[in-house]
């Protein structure tokens, strides 16, 4: 998996060292490297930018997402746990600075909970309408492993997603935006991480 090191220069000029990393996709692939970057690496500050479906009518399309918190069925670190349902969170002093960051740019910006899926093809809408009727913003494949391995080797984790689809609406970003439209997603996730 690729991972790019280099430096991010803030708006004062300032440069900060910033590593970009692949993930994969999914929970599974995302727990071997954020183990490893933090493990092996001594990463401390872990934030997830990605892409992601809404399911709320007042999220759109490029909002984007702070994942407060990420519900799940299942994940790699679910036999750990067994019985009990481990809530996992973001880092409130990231969430805080990202939530911040997004404000100063009048960014359409939403926090709450998520739900990270198992499946990219969904074959169970019972669940996203309880998922809607509860106030799940979006969903998305990886935060939830993210924040529980944050919480396990106490460092600091957050999500921070753009609407891509809409699972109500049926709207979607074609590719090209997709690959060419998200840069206020990343300009967030890095004043909050040097924040």
């Amino acid at each position: 998996m690729l991972g790019f090191t280099g430096v991010w220069k803030d708006g004062a000029g300032k440069g900060h060292p910033v590593t970009i990393h692949g993930s994969g996709m999914g929970m599974p692939s995302l727990s071997i490297y954020a183990n490893e970057l933090i493990r092996d690496y001594g990463a401390k500050t872990l934030i997830r930018i990605g892409s992601a479906g809404a399911m709320q009518d007042r999220v759109k399309l490029r909002d984007i997402v702070l994942a407060q918190t990420a519900s799940t069925l299942s994940t790699p670190s679910r036999g750990m746990f067994r019985e009990l349902n481990f809530a996992p969170c973001a880092d409130f002093g990231l969430l805080r600075a990202a939530h911040a960051a997004a404000m100063a740019r009048d960014i359409p910006t939403h926090v709450g909970g998520i739900y990270s899926s198992d499946v990219f093809y969904d074959e169970r809408p019972d669940l996203n309408d309880q998922l809607t009727r509860h106030g799940v913003l979006a969903v998305e494949m990886e935060a939830a492993e993210l924040y529980i391995l944050a919480a396990r080797y106490g460092v600091r984790a957050l999500a921070v997603l753009t609407i891509s689809d809409h699972l109500l609406t049926h709207e979607a970003l074609p590719a090209s935006d997709r690959q060419s439209s998200f840069g206020d997603m990343v300009q967030v996730a890095l004043h909050a991480a040097f924040a």
